[in-house]
């Protein structure tokens, strides 16, 4: 009996040791993962339109940036989840008080943090399709806020987060732009092209980079947006300004985005992202 009891205390022993020399190595290997410098590209700004340059508050909460980083840009908690990580949208204006407008700009499109490190959760993959004067005029806005002092704490990862970064399942931005580049929504000819454009910079975070369907979050899956072939115009106008389908359902992440982000489009612009993604459906088989 003694001599069992010694051979299970030695087979614990051996297996806390394994354990602990796991998490030393997930610690060790998720911590090279965050402190990953990268080189982001040069960054090519031509000076936007007047238009645009009027436009751009609005643009920017239709792309969602006032949602995740607050009123003022002066940043927010935007992702809690205990075990996994605990993510605070920066204070903007703290970043473009040290930033050049290179920085920024790959900042927003190549999700390169002015210190080099690579950004999470930022959608810079799908901004990463923005021309470069609408990224021009998302800078020049940014020069007008005023500055609020204090920085928020960035990315704190739990132990479950750091098992997702190891495991690839949780990764920086630079690397999800590099997998948009090779992948787009389908064109269908002249007409379509602004509304193509459009679904690519505002619907494929969530539904892929080829509008096939993607994550909306850890337990939420984003429909292939085939789907808009089963609403006529007024239902499709109603879902993007509310976030809520002819039934009334609460969308998780789609109502949220309708009514705090999409609800800022235009009647034209829904329209015509609607003909566009209609016109797809019917060109890929709904």
């Amino acid at each position: 009996m003694r001599k069992a009891l010694r051979w299970l205390g030695i087979g614990l022993g051996g297996l806390l040791a394994l354990l602990l020399l796991a998490a030393i190595v997930v610690f060790a290997w998720s911590e090279a993962i965050l402190r990953k410098d990268y080189a982001a590209a040069p960054e090519t700004l031509s000076a936007p339109t007047h238009a645009q340059l009027a436009d751009a508050p609005r643009q920017a909460r239709v792309l969602g940036c006032l949602s995740c980083h607050g009123e003022g840009l002066k940043g927010k908690l935007m992702f809690d989840a205990p075990g996994v990580a605990r993510v605070f949208a920066p204070n903007v204006t703290e970043v473009a008080a040290k930033a050049s407008d290179q920085q920024l700009a790959a900042g927003i499109r190549q999700g390169v943090g002015h210190d080099g490190r690579g950004l999470y959760i930022m959608p810079s993959a799908m901004f990463s399709r923005l021309d470069d004067r609408e990224t021009a005029a998302l800078v020049a806005w940014i020069r007008t806020l005023p500055r609020v002092d204090g920085q928020t704490k960035g990315l704190s990862a739990g132990p479950i987060g750091r098992v997702l970064l190891v495991l690839g399942k949780f990764r920086p931005v630079p690397e999800v732009v590099a997998e948009y580049r090779t992948q787009a929504p389908v064109a269908l000819g002249p007409q379509f092209e602004p509304a193509r454009h459009l679904a690519a910079t505002a619907c494929s975070e969530c539904h892929g980079p080829a509008l096939m369907g993607g994550s909306a979050g850890p337990d939420e899956k984003a429909p292939d947006l085939r789907v808009v072939a089963g609403y006529d115009p007024a239902q499709f106008k109603t879902l993007l300004r509310t976030g809520r389908p002819p039934d009334g359902r609460d969308l998780g992440l789609m109502t949220t985005v309708g009514k705090n982000d999409f609800s800022h489009l235009t009647d034209a612009e829904i329209d015509s992202l609607y003909a566009y993604l209609a016109a797809r459906a019917k060109r890929l088989g709904s």
